[in-house]
């Protein structure tokens, strides 16, 4: 799934005070914000809609070959034939 980046404008003191405040309680900025960004989603688009991308995303991972794994170099050996 392709990822967007959103961008917020927000007082530097007040965020600093946030980001002090969530880290007392163990609380992360970044997760705070996905989760409201969920719900907006879930709240604002039509559950036909969501079932829609859901569907799409699903096929689309299934379909997705998976990167092969490169056997790591064993001692610097060269194992070539010459």
């Amino acid at each position: 799934m392709k990822k967007a980046t959103l961008t917020v404008s927000f007082d530097s003191e007040k965020l600093d005070a946030l980001t002090y405040h969530m880290s007392k309680k163990d609380t992360d900025l970044q997760t705070e914000l996905e989760d409201t960004v969920q719900k907006l989603y879930e709240k604002h688009v039509p559950q036909a809609t969501r079932e829609y991308i859901d569907d799409k995303l699903s096929r689309e991972a299934a379909a997705k070959p998976k990167r092969p794994v490169r056997p790591a170099a064993a001692g610097g050996s060269d194992n070539r034939l010459t």
